[in-house]
C-alpha cells in the first residue's frame, strides 16, 4: 500500500477518534507535536487615580465617538426610511423608528457628557476650608482680646 492509502485506511477504521486511542497518528502522518512555552505577560497595575489631563482626554475621545456614532446613525435612518418608503413595508418602518430613537438616545448621552465634565470639574476645583478657632482662656481674657478687637477696628 502507499502512505496515502495507508492514511486513508487508518482514518477509515478510526470512526470516531476521540474516544479511541490516537497516540500513532503522529507517525502515520510524520507530524511532530510542539508545545511553545507559555509565556505570561507581567500584568501591569491599572492606575485609578485620574489627572485632569486624562479626564480632557477621556472627554475627548468619547466626544468624537459620539459624534460618530450620530452620523453613522443618521445615515443608517435615511437608507431605512428610503427603504420603508420603497417597500412599503410596517417593519421597515418600526426598523426606522428604532433607529430614530437610538440616535436621539445618543444625542442625549452627549448632551449627559457635557453636564458630566461640569461636574468632574466642579468637584476638583472644590476647595475644603476648615476653620476651628478655638480659644483657650478664660471669659475675662476673652473679653479683653474683643475690647482690643474693636477698638482697632474704630480706629
Amino acid at each position: 500500500m502507499t502512505s496515502d492509502s495507508a492514511k486513508l485506511l487508518l482514518i477509515m477504521s478510526n470512526p470516531n477518534p476521540i474516544n479511541k486511542d490516537t497516540s500513532g497518528l503522529d507517525e502515520v502522518f510524520d507530524t511532530v507535536e510542539e508545545t511553545a512555552a507559555k509565556v505570561v505577560p507581567e500584568t501591569n497595575k491599572l492606575h485609578l487615580k485620574k489627572t485632569g489631563n486624562d479626564v480632557d482626554k477621556d472627554y475627548e475621545y468619547t466626544r468624537g465617538n459620539l459624534y460618530s456614532l450620530i452620523d453613522k446613525g443618521q445615515e443608517a435612518v435615511n437608507g431605512a426610511l428610503d427603504l420603508a418608503m420603497s417597500s412599503d413595508h410596517p417593519r421597515a418602518y418600526e426598523v426606522a423608528g428604532q433607529l430614530i430613537k437610538n440616535v436621539g438616545d445618543v444625542a442625549d448621552k452627549l448632551m449627559a457628557l457635557q453636564k458630566d465634565k461640569k461636574a468632574i470639574k466642579e468637584e476638583s476645583a472644590k476647595k475644603v476650608v476648615t476653620n476651628n478657632a478655638l480659644f483657650v482662656g478664660s471669659t475675662a481674657d476673652l473679653q479683653k482680646m474683643l475690647k482690643q478687637a474693636s477698638k482697632k477696628k474704630d480706629k
